[in-house]
C-alpha cells in the first residue's frame, strides 16, 4: 500500500560529526524519527547507520567524489526521484533514507511514496529526496546498492509466498546471508512475506551432519545439546526415516527434512502427527514448493532467498528543485 500522504521529513542532522554512531555502537546520529521508523521495523538504528558508513566509505576511499565535485556548483540543489525500473516487491526504503542521513551535511527533505512491502510496478517512483545535488550523487550508488538488493530478496521471497497460499507452510531462509548484512537481507525476507530462521548460532541450535558424525549419532548430538542448553530451541536435520523416528522419541522441536522426495516427505508428516515442527530443505523450487506445502510441513527453508536472488532494478533520477 503506496504512503504518498506522508508529510515531508526535514532532517538536518546529517554528515559524521559529533551525533555519529559509527563505531560506538550506543546512540544513533540519525533522525530520530527516521530512528524510530527503522527501529519499528525490526532494525537497529545503530547496526543500520554503521552499514550506510561502511557502504560510503568504501565508495570515497578516504577522498571525495572527484566527478561531481567538478562538475556540481556547492550551492546547487535537486531532487532525486527513486523509479522502480521493473515490477517487484520494495524493501530498504528507509535503510536508503539514512545513506542520506550519513551523506548530507545540511538539511534535506523526503517524501515517502511506498512503504516496504508495497508491491510496486516498473515506472513508480518510490521516494523523492530533496537536498544538495553533491550529496544527492554521492549517496545514489551507495543507497541504489542496498535498496536494489533489499528488495531482489523481498520480490523473490514474494514469489515463493505466493505460490504457498492457502497452506499453512511458511517459507523461510537460512544463515547464507552476505557477511554485515544479515539483518537488512532477514528483513527484507519479512517484506516479502516469509519469515526468519535463526538470526545467529546462539539464539537456536541446529544439529546438521556433520555434528552428528562428531558425536556419534543423531539422537546422541541432539540429547547432547539439550543437555549443555536445556532453553535453546533445538531443530535436528535428518535424512532418513529412521532419523525421524530417533529424534522425535528423544524429545526435538524441529526437525528439518533434508532433501526427503514429496512422498517420503508425506510419510513424515504422518509419523510425527503434530508432535514436533516440521521443515523441507533441498529439492525446492517455486515449481515443486505447493507439492511440499502439501503434504502438510510448516516450513519451507530456502537459502537461495538471500544467496542468489537477482537484485529489483530501480533507478535514480534528478531533476531541477522546485
Amino acid at each position: 500500500m503506496s504512503t504518498p500522504e506522508l508529510p515531508l521529513i526535514d532532517q538536518n542532522d546529517g554528515g559524521c560529526g559529533d551525533d555519529c554512531a559509527c563505531g560506538d555502537g550506543e546512540e544513533s546520529g540519525l533522525d530520530p524519527a527516521l530512528a524510530e521508523l527503522l527501529a519499528d521495523a525490526g532494525l537497529d538504528p545503530v547496526e543500520v547507520e554503521d552499514i550506510a558508513h561502511m557502504a560510503l566509505s568504501e565508495d570515497l576511499d578516504g577522498g571525495v567524489d572527484v566527478t561531481t565535485v567538478a562538475t556540481v556548483p556547492e550551492d546547487a540543489e535537486a531532487v532525486a526521484d527513486f523509479v522502480a525500473r521493473e515490477d517487484g516487491v520494495v524493501a530498504g526504503l528507509r535503510i536508503a533514507e539514512a545513506v542520506f542521513s550519513v551523506v548530507c551535511t545540511e538539511a534535506f527533505e523526503v517524501e515517502r511514496h511506498a512503504e516496504d512491502g508495497d508491491t510496486v510496478k516498473a515506472g513508480e517512483v518510490l521516494l523523492s529526496v530533496r537536498a544538495r545535488t553533491r550529496d544527492l550523487l554521492t549517496a545514489e550508488r551507495s543507497a541504489l546498492n542496498i535498496l536494489c538488493r533489499l528488495s531482489g530478496i523481498a520480490t523473490a521471497t514474494r514469489r515463493w509466498a505466493d505460490v504457498l497460499e492457502g497452506t499453512k507452510a511458511r517459507v523461510r531462509d537460512t544463515r547464507k546471508t552476505t557477511p554485515g548484512l544479515r539483518s537488512l537481507e532477514k528483513y527484507a525476507v519479512r517484506c516479502g512475506g516469509g519469515v526468519n530462521h535463526r538470526m545467529s548460532l546462539s539464539d537456536a541450535a541446529l544439529v546438521k551432519d556433520n555434528h552428528v558424525v562428531a558425536a556419534g549419532g543423531v539422537a546422541q548430538a541432539f540429547n547432547a545439546v539439550r543437555e549443555a542448553f536445556p532453553d535453546v530451541p533445538i531443530e535436528v536435520e535428518v535424512d532418513t526415516m529412521h532419523q525421524v523416528r530417533e529424534v522425535l522419541d528423544a524429545g526435538a522441536d524441529l526437525i528439518l527434512l533434508d532433501n526427503f522426495t514429496v512422498p517420503e516427505t508425506e510419510e513424515a508428516v504422518t509419523l510425527v502427527a503434530g508432535r514436533a515442527v516440521l521443515e523441507s530443505s533441498g529439492r525446492l523450487t517455486l515449481d515443486t514448493a505447493r507439492a511440499y506445502a502439501d503434504t502438510g510441513v510448516d516450513y519451507l527453508a530456502v537459502g537461495g532467498l538471500t544467496h542468489s536472488s537477482p537484485i529489483l532494478d530501480i533507478g535514480l533520477d534528478l531533476r531541477e528543485a522546485v
